[in-house]
């Protein structure tokens, strides 16, 4: 009787959690389809978009590229998630590998300062980047942007790439330098291609940044030309007569890059973010 009751009570549980993954599935695909769909949809208006148009269309992207200044937007936003990804990759890795494999004078204090840095949300500075960059003449300038990006995910990447290089066992450092290896040649030559599942996660998210915010190009940008895909396809829907429709090619368009990159280094961003979760000691 027992073991009946516990057979049911395992067919119950197995029930519940297959209803919620499939509620949560729905939850999640529903909007997604919605817009694929309406993309494609011959109406202008969201009164007639569905999952599934009546009629599939490409005139919503064309109007995208002769209607409006999404190429620009989306250079605009190109070049800003390239650069940013190439200064994150670079100075980050460096940066973790000197608290990672060396002991130096203001070491902890400095991991301290990186701490406590991740503590404050960054809209908290929009204020005062927006007079450093007035101060400077860098508004509407890309540049800028990227000089932010690059410096707020200081904190938090350098705590996981640490982390991950603190697994790497010291043994080959001094192997290395028993051989004659320099410290650039430990970090290029040893160090870096084994932390290439952590260095991959931070380029890819840096790389993601640019595509999704808002707040900032908001405050430093004005100039349509300079605008980013975020604020054109913001200003395309809070306009008097908004083409939703053309919104919605747009949003398309926007995840294509995005999702390449999770197809492509999947396996490397489960592993850094597993492994980066370690900030050891």
């Amino acid at each position: 009787m027992s073991i009946s009751k516990y057979k049911v009570q395992r067919i119950i549980t197995g029930a519940l959690v297959y209803i919620e993954l499939i509620v949560v599935t729905i939850i999640v695909l529903y909007p997604l389809l919605w817009v694929v769909g309406s993309s494609v949809n011959p109406s202008t208006g969201i009164n007639r978009a569905s999952i599934i148009p009546e009629g599939v269309t490409f005139d919503n992207f064309k109007r995208l590229f002769t209607d409006t200044k999404f190429p620009a937007w989306y250079g605009n936003t190109f070049y800003v998630a390239v650069i940013t990804m190439i200064f994150t990759m670079i100075f980050h890795t460096m940066t973790a590998f000197v608290f990672a494999r060396f002991q130096f004078k203001g070491r902890k204090s400095g991991l301290l300062l990186v701490m406590i840095l991740q503590m404050f949300p960054s809209f908290l500075g929009l204020t005062a980047l927006y007079m450093v960059a007035l101060n400077f003449g860098m508004l509407n300038n890309l540049n800028m942007l990227v000089i932010i990006y690059v410096a707020g995910g200081i904190p938090g990447n350098i705590w996981l790439v640490r982390g991950y290089m603190l697994n790497i066992p010291k043994s080959l450092d001094e192997a290395a330098f028993i051989d004659g290896a320099s410290k650039v040649q430990l970090f290029f030559r040893i160090i870096l291609p084994l932390s290439l599942p952590i260095v991959t996660f931070i380029a890819v998210t840096s790389f993601m940044g640019p595509w999704m915010d808002y707040m900032l190009p908001r405050y430093l940008i004005n100039q349509t030309e300079r605008r980013t895909l975020a604020i054109g396809l913001f200003d395309m829907v809070n306009a008097s007569n908004p083409d939703l429709t053309a919104f919605c090619a747009g949003s398309v368009l926007v995840a294509v890059p995005i999702t390449c990159l999770y197809m492509f280094f999947q396996k490397y961003l489960l592993e850094g973010l597993m492994a980066g979760a370690n900030k050891g000691e």
